[in-house]
C-alpha cells in the first residue's frame, strides 16, 4: 500500500543513514556534549546567519513545543494560537497540562491568524487580572492547512508582539516545504530576525527524528537544559541528532527536501483538480486537501493511505494527502490515474 498519510512514513535520507552507520561504533560523551552535536549546532547557526543564539536539538515537534512554551511562560501566562494549530489540536492538551492556557483563535479557513485577531485577543485579556495574561503568539509555517505566512505578515506580528511585550514563537515542523514553496517570500535567515524562538523541522524533512530549537531572545534561554532534563527530553545518545542536522544542512540539501516534496504535491493537486474535484484549502506546500465523494474515498483506501480531515456533508468529506522527500513520481501518477478511473 502506498502512503500519502504523512511525511515521515519512510526512515531518512540515505545520506543520513550512511552518516549514522559510519559513526555507529564511535564512543562519544552523551546528552549533546559531543563534537557531532557541536558541529550540527554550528552548521545551523551558519545556515540562519545568526551566531548569537541558543540552539538545542530535540527529538520531536510536540516535545519541542511543550518544552519551549512551558519553559518560557509563567503559570498564569497564556499562548495565542490558531484553533487549527498543532498545540491546539494534535498534542493531547500538552500545553494545558503544564498549566498554560491556549487562547484559540478561529481562522478564516486558511489556518492563519492575523494581526487584528491577535490584537483583539490581547485586548480582551490585558486589563483583567482574573484572566490569564497573553504572553506568547504561536504560529506555524507552513500552517496545518499547508498555507504560508508572508514576510509582511511575519514582520507585522513580530512588531506587535514587541510593542505589547509578548513573545513570538514559530513552529517549523515542515519548514523545508515552506522555504521551497513558489509562494514563499521568507528566507531561513529571516526567522531569527523576527522570532524570539522557532524550530527547524527535521522529522518531517528527511531525518529519522529531530527538531532544532533556536532561541534568539537569549533572556529566554537560561536554564533550558534543566527544563529538558526535568521533562525527560535529554537524549543520552545526543550525537544521533547532531550527526543528522550536520548532514541535513550541507549545501542546499534542506531546500531540496522541500522542493521535491512540493513538486510531488503540486502534481497531485493538478491531477485531482483536472479530475473535477475541489480543494478544501489552497496549499502550495506538501500538504494537499481535497473534497471527494465518500464512495471515492472508500475506494482510495483500498490502495492508498490518507488522512481523513473532516466531514463536509452527507455525501462528501475532505482528506489530506502528504508528500515527502521520498515520494515517487510514479506513485503520484498511479494515484491520479486510479482516481480518474473511479468516477
Amino acid at each position: 500500500m502506498v502512503s500519502f498519510k504523512n511525511d515521515y512514513s519512510e526512515g531518512a535520507l540515505p545520506v543520513i543513514m550512511e552518516a549514522l552507520l559510519k559513526t555507529n561504533l564511535e564512543q562519544t560523551v552523551g546528552y549533546g556534549e559531543d563534537e557531532y552535536t557541536t558541529k550540527g549546532i554550528e552548521t545551523i547557526k551558519k545556515a540562519i546567519n545568526f551566531k548569537d543564539c541558543y540552539v538545542r536539538l530535540l527529538v520531536g515537534g510536540t516535545q519541542t513545543n511543550l518544552l519551549t512554551i512551558s519553559h518560557i511562560l509563567r503559570p498564569y501566562e497564556a499562548v495565542i494560537a490558531a484553533d487549527t494549530g498543532h498545540i491546539s489540536v494534535h498534542e493531547a492538551g500538552a500545553i494545558e497540562a503544564t498549566g498554560h492556557k491556549v487562547i484559540e483563535l478561529a481562522t478564516n479557513g486558511d489556518g492563519k491568524i492575523n494581526l487584528d485577531m491577535i490584537k483583539k485577543a490581547y485586548d480582551i485579556h490585558k486589563n483583567d487580572f482574573h484572566m490569564v495574561k497573553p504572553k506568547m503568539v504561536y504560529i506555524s509555517n507552513p500552517t496545518e492547512l499547508g498555507t504560508l505566512y508572508t514576510k509582511e505578515e511575519l514582520i507585522n506580528i513580530s512588531n506587535y508582539c514587541k510593542e505589547v511585550g509578548m513573545y513570538l514563537y514559530l513552529d517549523g515542523a515542515r519548514m523545508a516545504s515552506a522555504l521551497a514553496s513558489e509562494k514563499n517570500d521568507i528566507e531561513l535567515t529571516d526567522y531569527p530576525k523576527y522570532c524570539d524562538a522557532f524550530y527547524i523541522g527535521g522529522t518531517k524533512c528527511g531525518l529519522l527524528f529531530g527538531e532544532a530549537l533556536v532561541i534568539t531572545n537569549k533572556e529566554l534561554a537560561g536554564g533550558f537544559f534543566c527544563s529538558t532534563k526535568q521533562k525527560g527530553a535529554t537524549l543520552a545518545k545526543g550525537r544521533l541528532l547532531g550527526i543528522q542536522f550536520a548532514e541535513l544542512f550541507q549545501g542546499d540539501r534542506y531546500y531540496q527536501v522541500g522542493k521535491h516534496s512540493n513538486e510531488m504535491a503540486a502534481m497531485l493537486k493538478k491531477g485531482v483538480l483536472e479530475a473535477g474535484y475541489k480543494l478544501k484549502a489552497d496549499s502550495y506546500t506538501n500538504q494537499q486537501f481535497f473534497i471527494l465523494p465518500n464512495r471515492i474515498i472508500d475506494e482510495i483506501g483500498k490502495k492508498y493511505r490518507y488522512e481523513f480531515w473532516e466531514k463536509i456533508d452527507e455525501e462528501t468529506s475532505a482528506i489530506r494527502l502528504v508528500t515527502s522527500w521520498a515520494t515517487k513520481e510514479e506513485d503520484v501518477k498511479d494515484f491520479i490515474e486510479d482516481l480518474k478511473n473511479m468516477k
